[in-house]
């Protein structure tokens, strides 16, 4: 389980993949094929105590926090800077 979990891990921030990147398509279907199938059977193979445990303690972490300011003003500043830019593009496109 353990060794699993590590190969899980350790395929996901190595920079050999099964199939290169810089194959157009195949190199990165490795990646949302291969990676996600390998996660599932690691949390597959968990046993239920460990996912209770697990699941208690992040409900409790996630009780303890406080709730966060939410910025309206930093969305739309965010909008409105890419429909500046989306603008800008039409503009130069068209002018």
């Amino acid at each position: 389980m353990v060794g699993l979990i590590l190969f899980v891990v350790g395929y996901a921030l190595s920079p050999i993949d099964l199939i290169p990147d810089f194959i157009p398509v195949l190199g990165l279907v490795d990646d949302l094929i291969l990676l996600p199938g390998l996660i599932w059977l690691a949390l597959c193979l968990l046993p239920r105590q460990v996912k209770a445990a697990a699941r208690a303690q992040c409900e409790d972490h996630l009780a303890q926090q406080q709730p966060k300011m939410r910025l309206r003003w930093g969305a739309a500043l965010i909008v409105c800077l890419w429909v500046a830019l989306a603008g800008a593009l039409l503009w130069w496109l068209l002018g």
